[in-house]
């Protein structure tokens, strides 16, 4: 299991996509909430997903092929107002294209980081999943960086906003530094997958 995890292409416009339908679990969230890191940590891979300190630096959506049987979608991260306005744009329609017309969706990591509380895009993005059908769990992504009360507050928190999430089924605590929830997403991949 996860033995061969290979980058395929980065998608500026839907002809782009690869043709091969295999299911798709899409990374969605803010611009840098660490769903590349993510990526890396998950696999053990240093350089597999590329990362950034600059927010905003993906700006397409690149497709990761993961032991022949299904692709991780990392989309473009959303909300960074250093972007231009037409290019936000750009990247919105481009994102609710995809997400309306792929049939291979299968689910949706919707990552959200621990220190914050959901904004309205996140808010925005849990709406258009929903609109979708597309099940999704929440990623509580950078942990690392909370002391315990306030990882407890993180997790109350995200339950007031999002009242179906149950942690350990489609709640997740992630820290790409520290690997911790690293098996409980493999565990949950493997029940999809294996």
């Amino acid at each position: 299991m996860f033995e061969k995890q290979e980058f395929v292409i980065s998608a500026y416009k839907l002809s782009q996509l690869p043709k091969d339908n295999l299911p798709e679990i899409i990374l969605c969230g803010r611009s840098n909430v660490g769903k590349s890191s993510f990526i890396n940590s998950l696999f053990n891979r240093r350089n597999l997903a590329k990362t950034s300190s600059f927010p905003g630096k993906t700006r397409s959506i690149n497709f990761y092929r993961i032991d022949d049987k299904f692709y991780f979608v990392d989309l473009p991260g959303f909300g960074y107002a250093k972007t231009s306005l037409k290019e936000r744009k750009s990247w919105g329609t481009l994102l609710s294209q995809y997400i309306k017309t792929s049939v291979n969706i299968k689910s949706a990591f919707h990552f959200i980081d621990s220190r914050h509380k959901p904004t309205d895009l996140d808010l925005q993005l849990n709406e258009l999943l929903k609109f979708n059908e597309i099940s999704y769990v929440v990623v509580l992504n950078k942990i690392d960086k909370l002391t315990q009360s306030e990882l407890s507050l993180s997790k109350k928190r995200i339950i007031e906003f999002f009242p179906e999430l149950i942690l350990g089924d489609n709640l997740f605590l992630y820290s790409s530094t520290a690997k911790r929830g690293r098996k409980e997403v493999i565990q949950r991949l493997t029940k999809l997958f294996y």
